[in-house]
């Protein structure tokens, strides 16, 4: 499904493979030989969205920028099925496995990866061909890699990076569930606008 939001229309190259069961919505831009597939959901609110040449979306996976967040993928990227990327850089051959998740500001240097269920968190850069194994974290500038069950070190990283101002505009020590979700829903409520394209 091909869906405009504030005006602006996906543009996809016509050498560009959508699946039908696949949704791309408002600022995006599909290179040539990419193959977006079934499932898959590239949503721009606010800030674009590129994606370069021979780039692969596998089933499922999700792809996000809002207006302080764009998201730029390079060329000869590989995002697996169920991942979440949003607001985030790729460099060329960035491989993101199942599961994995990229956050907001962060950087995937030249031919790095991100292993099943890795996380690349929040303004972190991983340079380019680091790895972050199955299920690890990397997070800071450069990015530290973490197991997950070192979740002490992860957070003296992590908490100044203020993951509720940076994402939802709602510093840490202000920030509560209703502030959030009254912040999201007055964003998205912009979808009520949004139209079909055939």
């Amino acid at each position: 499904m091909i869906i405009s939001h504030a005006g602006k229309k996906p543009n996809i190259e016509p050498s560009a493979y959508v699946a039908p069961t696949a949704t791309i919505c408002g600022d995006v831009t599909i290179g040539p030989n990419c193959r977006v597939m079934h499932g898959a959901s590239i949503i721009a609110e606010g800030g674009y969205i590129k994606i370069g040449k021979q780039c692969i979306i596998l089933e499922n996976a999700v792809i996000r920028s809002n207006s302080a967040h764009s998201t730029s993928i390079a060329n000869y990227c590989l995002v697996g099925p169920n991942a979440h990327i949003v607001g985030c850089t790729f460099e060329d051959e960035v491989f993101v496995a199942t599961g994995a998740a990229v956050f907001h500001g962060a950087h995937l240097g030249r031919g790095s990866e991100v292993r099943i269920n890795g996380v690349v968190h929040l303004k972190s850069h991983l340079a380019a061909g680091k790895t972050v194994p199955i299920g690890w974290v990397a997070v800071g500038d450069p990015a530290k890699i973490f197991p997950p069950d070192r979740h002490e070190e992860i957070w003296k990283i992590q908490k100044p990076l203020n993951f509720p101002l940076t994402v939802y505009g709602i510093d840490r020590e202000e920030a509560s569930m209703m502030k959030i979700t009254r912040r999201l829903c007055e964003s998205l409520i912009s979808h009520m606008k949004d139209e079909v394209i055939p």
